[in-house]
């Protein structure tokens, strides 16, 4: 080969690796975190169906600006320090644009301290406790409501429909579980009523015989409880072994079905109340996703559709905005975005400017049901 020629041949190479790592970096990538191990992995299958299938969607129709989105999974499995580990990967060694997540607000706190200072754009599916949104971040925002929003229309259902005069406050000692509770108790106390009891029990034990019976011995006429379903379950099962016949609501880290799993059967569920979201499987703008999902086996129950919503909402952002999460940012509290959940707008804290928690009730089948 001459020398001319082996100088065109490098080039060449040197031409194509460049264009390699010019379409590598174009890709827009976006992590997905939350629990896909532990208890409450779920929840993260959830955020993963939801948000897997809306890039594929996006990117079929052409992507961001021509630009794909790529996905990059971080397992928390809602547990703090793990949370902030996965928030320095993604930051540091992935390089992420923009994060959905966290699910549990425990690591929600933490992990988006490190999203804030690497300049991370992050929107949470499912995190509610108020200080997420209260802390001055510029790039943060959820898709879902506040405790103080959940817990006031728990508290209004619980006395104006349920009118009970006697209600005891469970929660897990976790930054959601605690702070829902908290958020249902001060509501209730607004209208006058002073819970009887308010305790607060381990997330991983199942055994809560002892509670139950120092509850039965007041004769609540509904039980709040602020946690997720791993410990819902078994409460509700063991008070009604016990033969409470208390009315049992939790919010809305009960909504999966495996809430009947952790209980022992529908028999045990039947009845519990729970606040979530209007249901996101009702609204007209998602029926073909979800025609799609359950197409393929998938119920997107819970939290999947907001996982999707989620990904719209930062291609919104992007498309509109380019690559500056400063721009982005300042775009999304600025304008509405069409999603799978319908038309969505944030205020300057990032908090969506309408909250939807309506309330939810167990039938004797094991499925829940708007009321």
């Amino acid at each position: 080969m001459s020398l001319k020629l082996m100088n065109l041949s490098i080039k060449a190479v040197i031409a194509g690796c460049l264009s390699v790592a010019f379409y590598a970096q174009a890709d827009i990538k976006i992590g997905v975190a939350g629990p896909f191990s532990g208890p409450n992995a779920t929840y993260g299958a959830q955020y993963w169906k939801g948000a897997s299938q809306a890039a594929e969607d996006i990117n079929a129709a052409g992507g961001i600006n021509g630009e794909k989105i790529v996905l990059v999974q971080g397992d928390d499995a809602c547990e703090p320090k793990q949370a902030v580990s996965v928030a320095n990967r993604l930051a540091d060694q992935d390089k992420v644009m923009a994060v959905v997540g966290h699910f549990c607000s425990s690591s929600t706190m933490p992990a988006s301290e490190v999203y804030d200072e690497a300049g991370i754009l992050t929107i949470t599916p499912g995190s509610t406790n108020p200080q997420i949104t209260e802390r001055g971040m510029n790039g943060m925002f959820r898709m879902c409501g506040r405790d103080d929003q959940q817990g006031s229309i728990a508290a209004n259902y619980i006395l104006d429909t349920l009118k009970a005069k006697k209600v005891a406050v469970i929660h897990d000692k976790d930054t959601y579980g605690q702070g829902l509770a908290d958020a249902t108790k001060a509501a209730l106390q607004k209208r006058g009523v002073k819970e009887v009891m308010y305790e607060g029990l381990s997330r991983g034990e199942k055994d809560f015989n002892a509670l139950v019976t120092k509850m039965s011995s007041l004769n609540p006429d509904v039980v709040y409880f602020g946690g997720c379903h791993p410990e819902a379950g078994p409460l509700v099962r063991q008070m009604r072994e016990q033969g409470m016949k208390a009315k049992f609501f939790s919010g809305d880290c009960i909504v999966t079905e495996e809430m009947v799993t952790a209980a022992g059967g529908p028999q045990y569920t039947n009845g519990v109340y729970m606040t979530f979201g209007n249901d996101p499987r009702q609204i007209p703008a998602g029926k073909t996703v979800i025609e799609k999902f359950r197409a393929s086996g998938f119920e997107p129950e819970g939290y999947t559709l907001y996982a999707y919503a989620s990904i719209q909402t930062l291609a919104a952002a992007y498309k509109a905005a380019g690559k500056d999460n400063e721009k982005a940012s300042a775009w999304l509290k600025a304008n509405s975005v069409d999603t799978v959940m319908g038309k969505k707008a944030w205020d300057s804290k990032g908090d969506l400017k309408v909250s939807d928690y309506v309330i939810y009730q167990w039938d004797d089948k094991g499925k829940y049901h708007q009321l």
